[in-house]
């Protein structure tokens, strides 16, 4: 750690920490057995314990960690469906109708969220302050552009288009050829809209054992035998809601699953005036590089939240802090001399056909793969599924009926990851 890095009160655990501890939940010794099992207590998991309790069914919720100790209290709380291939793509893959339909699901859930969070009364900083998409070259504005006024009938966007001439009124850098703002898009503190649903979950009836990881899952006479750190327990229904971090418990679902690291830092407190001249109109802000960055200010916009993917293997948050501090700062100059607060590090969910995915394998419940988007695909999904789970009509989703993709040999360890991100580093700075 250097000195000219790092302010002097710099912590490597997430800046959402700091306002909302990790909670602490009464212990519960390992129930016998239930009617739903859920293994995960991040937002899908508590979504789908939301919607099984309230509609009777008794439901126990396991987690290996602290409650939402994963990527649900360590994204950058940027909300935003982001259903990633376009409609061509799924068009081609599956047909005009199911492709509008894939599509219009990515915008439900976004909608969703908003009106969620609403009737729930969550305390989370919940706003809708817009999108702004960055062009990192000119070729790339120019593809934009093309690809707004060639929107598919019924899937239009509501969208601007920001020449580099008029850039400064949406971010202030140089750095971007011009770009799109989507206005629905919206951030919120992760941490905080976890808390919220944890309180909900146990007040709807929901069992929460956190430090109990599940080590194998048997099925025996139509019954659900789970062996964990702290014994075995049945179970007439199964979810699994461990996204990024799915374990050898469930082969089946690790197959299936990427984790990709994505790193965060802080800055330090920032004067007003600088962060109004950086973030003007409180946009959450992304570009057009391979090698994803996301950003924003902080709900209270005393400072910037960086997040990217800058290292190919290296879980350390001290080690990634200077190569996103440098992306940081190519962005934003003005940074040059700010320090880092905070710095950390999750794994996201990411598909071979980067889509999310939700149903059942074998009477075991999933929904996970959410390639970045997981604050807002996330809660819908384990939303949905509880719904399904409850006999509820509207837990039916066209997603279930996607096939869920793997490759030959792989088993859940992401080897390809390495000269991927090589390739889209060169991709980045010469194929622009």
């Amino acid at each position: 750690m250097t000195e000219s890095l790092f302010a002097e009160n710099y912590k490597n655990t997430p800046y959402w920490w700091d306002r909302t501890p990790r909670p602490t939940i009464k212990e519960i010794p390992l129930p016998k057995e239930t009617e739903v099992l859920v293994i995960g207590s991040g937002y899908t998991g508590l979504c789908t314990a939301i919607q099984t309790c309230r509609n009777g069914l008794d439901t126990v919720v396991l987690d290996a960690q602290d409650a939402g100790w994963g990527g649900s209290s360590r994204n950058g709380g940027q909300v935003s469906p982001s259903i990633k291939p376009s409609f061509q793509e799924l068009s081609r893959k599956y047909g005009e109708e199911p492709a509008r339909e894939l599509l219009k699901e990515g915008n439900n859930a976004l909608k969703w969220i908003g009106d969620f969070i609403q009737e729930e009364n969550i305390d989370c900083d919940f706003r809708r302050v817009g999108h702004f998409y960055g062009a990192h070259s000119l070729s790339q504005f120019k593809h934009i552009e093309k690809n707004i006024n060639e929107q598919p009938e019924g899937l239009q966007s509501d969208v601007n288009l920001i020449p580099k001439s008029q850039q400064h009124t949406e971010i202030g850098s140089d750095f971007y050829h011009g770009g799109i703002v989507d206005q629905n898009h919206a951030s919120l503190d992760p941490a905080r809209f976890h808390q919220g649903l944890l309180e909900r979950a146990l007040t709807s009836g929901a069992q929460i054992k956190t430090h109990c990881a599940v080590n194998k899952i048997e099925k025996k006479g139509g019954i659900f035998q789970i062996h964990t750190e702290a014994g075995t327990m049945s179970a007439r229904e199964v979810v699994v809601a461990t996204n990024g971090y799915t374990g050898t418990a469930t082969p089946w679902h690790r197959r299936r699953v990427i984790p990709i690291g994505s790193y965060i830092i802080s800055t330090e407190l920032l004067a007003e005036d600088l962060v109004n001249e950086l973030i003007p109109r409180d946009r959450v802000i992304t570009d057009s590089r391979k090698l994803v960055v996301y950003y924003r200010a902080s709900p209270d916009r005393k400072r910037i939240l960086f997040g990217g993917r800058v290292s190919m293997n290296e879980t350390d948050p001290d080690k990634c802090a200077k190569p996103l501090h440098k992306k940081l700062t190519q962005i934003f100059p003005q940074l040059a001399k700010i320090k880092v607060s905070h710095s950390w590090m999750g794994f996201v969910g990411f598909t071979f056909d980067h889509m999310p995915h939700t149903g059942d394998k074998e009477g075991v419940h999933y929904a996970m793969g959410y390639c970045g988007s997981g604050v807002c695909l996330s809660s819908y999904f384990g939303t949905k599924l509880g719904q399904r789970l409850a006999g509820l009509p509207q837990g039916n989703t066209i997603f279930t009926d996607i096939n869920f993709q793997t490759r030959p040999f792989y088993k859940g360890n992401p080897w390809f990851l390495a000269p991927s991100i090589l390739y889209f580093q060169l991709r980045d700075r010469f194929l622009s």
